[in-house]
This record gives C-alpha cells, structure tokens and sequence, in this order.
C-alpha cells in the first residue's frame, strides 16, 4: 500500500502534464523563436530551437506554418524516460529523431500534421528533434548516425 507522500510522488507529473496541456490548448498562436544552436549531422548543420522548459516543449511547434531549411527544435528533458508526442495544432508534418544522450539516434518517426496520435520514444531518451518531415532520409541520418553538439546534460 502505498502512502500519501508516495501516491502524490507518482501522481505529480501527471497533473503537472495536464496543467501544461491545459495550457497549450488555450494557445493560439506559435511561440516566439526559442534560442537556438547549432547541432550536426555527419556534414549537415541544423539550427535547432532549443525547448528546455515544461511549457516551450509542450508548445512545440505549435501554429507555424513554415520552417527554414534544416531548421528544426530540440527538445531537451531534465529526466531520461519515454518522451511522447503529438501533432495538435501544427500544420506542418514533421519527422522526430529521439536521441541518445551520446547523440545516437535511437528512433525515427514520421507524424501527420493535426494529428493527436501518440509518438513514443521505444527508450528511455532526454533529446528528441524535430525536423521538417523526411528530412533524415534525405540528409541520410538514419538509426545509429550521431546528432553532434547537443546541449550538456546536468
């Protein structure tokens, strides 16, 4: 049986997840530009927005229309864990590389625009990138190929 303390443990990040949802469905227009960096793959540089906090990843890329070539938006996570993600409200198809912490690439998906279909990483991972949609097989970072530059993890 668990007690109060370990029950309210467990039960926090989701109702903190849901506050945050809350949150994003209210929002109607993108966020503003997030600070970005400069990250590689093999030969190609991407400028990736970096979304650090509860709020930047929950909104995401959220309403925008466009992205400029070989941009995209890094998630970073405090916790390693099955990171989830879904496509409400954003119009363009993107694909999602979820990332080791040494910068190999775990998993790709590709996800329809508006879509509310759950995107799970199949590890534990803190990275996730988002990229205009086929932009790894294009770019030929495939499973195994390393995103270098990633932020440093505390």
């Amino acid at each position: 049986m668990l007690t109060p303390l370990a029950t309210f443990r467990q039960l926090f990040p989701a109702l903190i997840a849901l506050l945050l949802i809350g949150s994003a469905c209210a929002q109607t227009d993108p966020q503003p530009t997030l600070p970005t960096r400069r990250l590689t793959a093999g030969m190609h540089v991407i400028t990736a927005e970096l979304a650090t906090t509860p709020q930047s990843r929950t909104i995401g890329m959220m309403f925008r229309e466009k992205t400029a070539p070989n941009h995209g938006m890094l998630f970073v996570f405090e916790y390693k864990g099955q990171q989830c993600f879904w496509m409400r409200n954003t119009p363009l198809p993107l694909s999602i590389a979820f990332i080791d912490d040494d910068g190999t690439i775990l998993q790709i998906n590709d996800m329809a625009p508006k879509t509310e279909t759950l995107h799970c990483s199949q590890r534990p991972v803190r990275y996730a990138l988002e990229m205009e949609q086929g932009w790894f097989a294009k770019k030929g970072a495939a499973i195994g190929s390393r995103i270098g530059g990633l932020p440093a993890l505390n």
